[in-house]
């Protein structure tokens, strides 16, 4: 990432998250503490709280129960295979889950490719927002989750799945 892009912090139930977007406030990437592959601020990026109004206030409003589905902008950067699993996860609903063989169904890969779902799931960089958190096991146990599975329990908790 370059000095466009622009951040800021949230403080939330699951610790304090960060933003980032380039200068049009799309967003990049929401990162949670020790998140696997998340990000972390770099020198040179614009701490720019203004341009996240809206994202601030969806997320609040996702935390209090007040809302089931974000309206921001997404832009991931990731293969044309990522995207396509990035875009099967923003149509699993809120309060419901799906597993990775269901996600590789809907974007016609085959029951090989399961495995490089997981990857590709396990490298969106838009988590909570790109609800990579609704993806569970096909024995409906909670695997996988970059942000930590203690998240993911507390995610699908909020979202009344557990």
């Amino acid at each position: 990432m370059t000095i466009d892009t622009h951040y800021t912090t949230l403080d939330s139930p699951v610790g304090q998250l960060l933003l980032t977007a380039g200068p049009d406030g799309v967003l990049t990437s929401l990162s949670v503490p020790g998140q696997k592959k998340g990000r972390t601020l770099q020198a040179g990026w614009r701490h720019d709280p203004d341009l996240f109004r809206a994202a601030e206030e969806q997320i609040t409003a996702y935390f209090a129960g007040e809302l089931k589905k974000f309206r921001l902008q997404l832009r991931g950067d990731g293969s044309v295979f990522r995207e396509r699993v990035w875009a099967a996860l923003d149509t699993v609903p809120y309060g419901a889950t799906t597993t990775y063989g269901e996600i590789a169904a809907r974007i016609g890969a085959s029951r090989a490719a399961v495995r490089a779902v997981g990857g590709a799931i396990g490298a969106n960089p838009l988590l909570i927002l790109r609800p990579c958190h609704r993806v569970i096991g096909a024995d409906g146990s909670l695997t996988g989750y970059a942000g930590g599975l203690e998240r993911k329990t507390r995610l699908l908790a909020l979202e009344g799945v557990l």
